[in-house]
């Protein structure tokens, strides 16, 4: 059984105002067109349909709010149970509302998304329940899915890929689907991870660390850090120059380019969210 609502398949945009102002070929990879807006319904697809496939009853994650939302949908598509750990606080209110529209049930918890993220572990040890977060491999391999996308829709592999850096789990994904034909990969964090006005990468402990600092040898790419100021400002120029409304997030890959991208070099930045999911 394949769990679906019509995920992937989403627009390569070009740039041509921002390719301008930053000396490059640059395209946008709109993750905010998935169906709960975000890009981890790839993965969410996959790992929701072999849970089905292996019998579970019951879907936990700890998020930040994209990965609750798109649990919480699919596991509705799928007729099961869905536990959503959150921190107190830390999650934008309308992924909350997202993750209550379709039944699913959410638990606070004080501290960091470490402390949400062991929860949800010691939750996922039951019977019949299954962890949707990143560290099920089914997940990363959905996910992998729009690097291959993105050679099918340039010909070819960009330069360089910028992305939003929260737990690292998207970083690995779009290193396994682009396989041999690895671009320079620069994964963005924000400078203050734990109070970053970019809630969905409001990670302290990046769960994929390790996998990110493979990726990044391997691709002589490098992290970038920038502050929420930054962000902010890049937000609002995927708006007024591209037309594009995300999440603060989903701008930091925006944001890093002028640390990371090389004059006249073709870039792919991944915008992860739609901006309806985290208003400012």
């Amino acid at each position: 059984m394949t769990v679906t609502l019509g995920e992937g398949g989403t627009p390569l945009l070009q740039a041509p105002r921002l390719s301008e102002r930053f000396g490059v070929d640059l395209w946008l990879k709109w993750e905010g067109a998935n169906p709960t807006g975000s890009f981890k319904d790839r993965g969410m697809s996959v790992a929701v349909s072999r849970a089905v496939e292996g019998g579970a009853h019951t879907l936990v994650c700890a998020s930040t709010g994209n990965t609750a939302a798109s649990c919480a949908a699919y596991a509705a598509r799928a007729g099961l149970r869905a536990v959503i750990v959150v921190v107190r606080g830390a999650a934008a209110g309308p992924k909350l509302s997202q993750v209550r529209a379709v039944g699913g049930e959410i638990v606070e918890v004080e501290g960091t998304f470490t402390e949400a993220f062991a929860h949800a572990e010691q939750l996922g040890s039951q019977p019949g329940v299954v962890v949707v977060n990143s560290t099920n491999h089914h997940r990363i391999e959905g996910q992998k899915s729009a690097a291959v996308e993105i050679l099918e829709q340039l010909g070819g592999a960009p330069d360089m890929l910028t992305l939003p850096y929260g737990g690292g789990g998207n970083t690995r994904a779009y290193a396994l689907g682009f396989g041999d034909r690895l671009p320079r990969i620069h994964p963005v964090q924000a400078t203050d991870r734990a109070g970053t006005v970019a809630s969905a990468i409001r990670i302290v402990e990046p769960v994929h660390r390790a996998e990110v600092e493979e990726v990044l040898a391997r691709s002589g790419g490098s992290i970038a850090t920038v502050d929420d100021e930054a962000i902010v400002a890049a937000r609002g120029l995927l708006g007024s120059e591209e037309g594009l409304y995300c999440e603060p997030a989903s701008a930091a890959g925006i944001a890093g380019l002028e640390q990371t991208a090389r004059p006249g070099e073709r870039v792919v930045c991944v915008v992860t969210g739609h901006g309806l999911k985290d208003p400012l």
